[in-house]
């Protein structure tokens, strides 16, 4: 990973994403596909998006799982600069849901130890935490992808960049359709699509490349997604 600006050489699909806590699906199939991966090092922070919060299916339906930050000053406050609070031990929290979510899964065990360290560990930083449990996700789904950190912020990109960082959001319509995959509780609710990423690889383990595989063109085009 390195620091760059999103103007790189024509060709190749490239996308432009935000820090996010346990990503969506969508977010993953956006990297699977992408030559090039600009992660957005230089954005204010927002409330109620991916940057601190992911959602799991439970045997109670899509549960929120959200990582407390220590109350902003009125000014704008970088995303890599925001602290995570102590209050509530959340770590605790969070992965007693995800072990209660997903320990019936087929692939639980096989990744529980992967991801376990980082509820343990004590985190500062929110962008921290995302950028290390992304590295062991793109891992887990043998990704690679070349990934380059914005050095400002630009709210309107080159052309030739899909702009994902405020579409792919929790209270907006996927941009990237999702394959439908098996999950543990499908019979209950249906297939639920866009949940984190950790409910592909719980319930499909290796074979979750085959589902963030070939990327499906954003709604609205190329044009509409890097202006919007």
């Amino acid at each position: 990973m390195r620091s760059d600006d999103p103007q790189p050489p024509k060709g190749g699909l490239r996308v432009c994403l935000t820090s996010a806590y346990l990503a969506p699906v969508e977010y993953y199939s956006a990297i699977a596909k992408a030559e090039t991966v600009f992660l957005e090092n230089c954005d204010s922070y927002i409330k109620q998006t991916y940057r601190n919060r992911c959602h799991i299916a439970t045997a109670n339906g899509k549960l929120a799982l959200s990582i407390p930050v220590e109350k902003l000053a009125g000014e704008k406050t970088l995303t890599r600069d925001i602290r995570i609070s102590e209050h509530n031990d959340w770590q605790i929290h969070h992965w007693r849901s995800i072990e209660s979510a997903y320990n019936s899964t087929p692939f639980f065990e096989f990744y529980k130890d992967d991801l376990l360290p980082f509820y343990e560990k004590k985190w500062d930083f929110l962008w921290d935490f995302n950028l290390e449990i992304q590295n062991k996700m793109l891992e887990l789904l043998e990704l690679q992808p070349d990934i380059l950190l914005t050095k400002e912020y630009n709210p309107t990109l080159s052309e030739n960049i899909i702009d994902l960082r405020e579409s792919i959001h929790p209270k907006k319509d996927n941009s990237i359709e999702n394959k439908p995959y098996y999950q543990v509780f499908e019979q209950r609710f249906g297939f639920q699509p866009n949940l984190s990423i950790i409910d592909l690889l719980f319930n499909m383990g290796n074979e979750s490349q085959l589902i963030v595989g070939p990327l499906n063109p954003p709604k609205g085009g190329l044009k509409e997604v890097a202006y919007k």
